[in-house]
């Protein structure tokens, strides 16, 4: 091969890779385009104002195509699939309670994207901010609204398989003290000291005493509902097989999602909510699953998102193992009924 056509091949490789990078580019510009557009047929989404205080409204992220999209909106709780009122706050995950939010963002980059937390006063504003190490998956707000928690991933980015990271970290909202891992608790399991190199926390749960919360533990290939003490800061195993647990609002039982023996390695789980006081399992009628930290929308019914046509949908279903579960609205993430 001589060096003209060494040459001409090098030229010609260049020119393939440059087309294929224009199209990628263009192509991702022109989808980019489309979701900013609102789509035939989806929610009517306006902008307004939107709070954190009083009963009878839902918010949550609206993953309607659109202007909106991103958003934190509003709708009457007894009309989820109603009008959304958007809030110009644009969050990954979301939760609120007692006037207080917690709102995971990502922070996009010339080169890549960096990701916070911010904690919301009852109108939206921000109170505080902090740094998240990864890509965000688990928000919550403590029912006093004085405790916020999140769980990042920090390697890895899906819980389906093994081979993942998570960091657990908790802010108290009245002072702005972090924690910024659980893996600095003491660990008791089994009613014995735990401490390895290999534990993972996720998916933290907040009792209203502002000292009791519950989460996920993961060590040695196994997954463990643990309860945790803020002022101790010691967490003790209670359960196996518990991840995304959301702690109910009397403080007696827990929603989670369980994998299930037999299921697909990237869809292994089912919900059930644990009673903690007798640690008896039911399993609830849904029946797909469920990769998600299901919420309380009372004493009766959970609520979950579920892959949709816009990214994910809401549904709910009751938390005694009765009924079916029902969609309660399409392109929506990350609810919370304000109280």
């Amino acid at each position: 091969m001589t060096a003209r056509t060494r040459i001409l091949i090098l030229l010609t490789a260049v020119a393939v890779l440059a087309a294929v990078a224009l199209t990628t580019v263009l192509h991702a510009s022109a989808r980019a385009d489309r979701r900013d557009r609102p789509q035939a047929g989806g929610p009517a989404v306006a902008p307004g104002p939107v709070t954190l205080t009083g009963p009878g409204r839902m918010v949550f992220r609206n993953m309607a195509w659109g202007p909106h999209r991103d958003e934190l909106v509003a709708v009457p709780a007894a009309d989820p699939s109603g009008p959304r009122t958007a809030s110009g706050v644009k969050c990954l995950r979301f939760h609120a309670a007692a006037g207080i939010g917690v709102c995971l963002q990502a922070v996009h980059g010339p080169v890549s994207d960096t990701y916070r937390a911010l904690v919301l006063d009852a109108h939206l504003g921000e109170r505080a901010r902090y740094d998240v190490p990864g890509i965000p998956s688990r928000a919550r707000v403590s029912p006093t609204g004085h405790f916020a928690a999140w769980t990042a991933f920090v390697g890895g980015d899906s819980y389906a398989g093994t081979d993942f990271s998570t960091r657990a970290a908790i802010a108290d909202t009245r002072t702005g003290r972090l924690i910024p891992s659980l893996e600095s608790f003491r660990i008791v399991k089994d009613g014995r000291a735990y401490r390895v190199a290999d534990v993972n926390f996720w998916g933290v749960t907040f009792a209203a005493d502002d000292r009791t919360f519950y989460a996920t533990l993961a060590t040695g290939g196994s997954t463990y509902l643990v309860r945790g003490d803020l002022r101790t800061r010691t967490v003790t195993t209670l359960h196996r097989n518990v991840e995304c647990p959301s702690l109910s609002p009397d403080g007696t039982r827990v929603a989670y999602k369980k994998r299930v023996e037999g299921l697909p390695r990237d869809a292994p789980w089912r919900l059930y909510v644990l009673d903690l006081r007798t640690m008896r399992e039911t399993p609830l009628a849904e029946t797909r699953s469920v990769d998600d930290q299901a919420l309380w929308r009372d004493g009766r019914t959970v609520v979950y998102a579920l892959p949709g046509d816009y990214g994910a949908d809401l549904y709910a279903v009751p938390a005694d193992g009765t009924g079916t579960a029902r969609r309660l609205l399409t392109a929506g993430l990350s609810a919370a009924f304000p109280r």
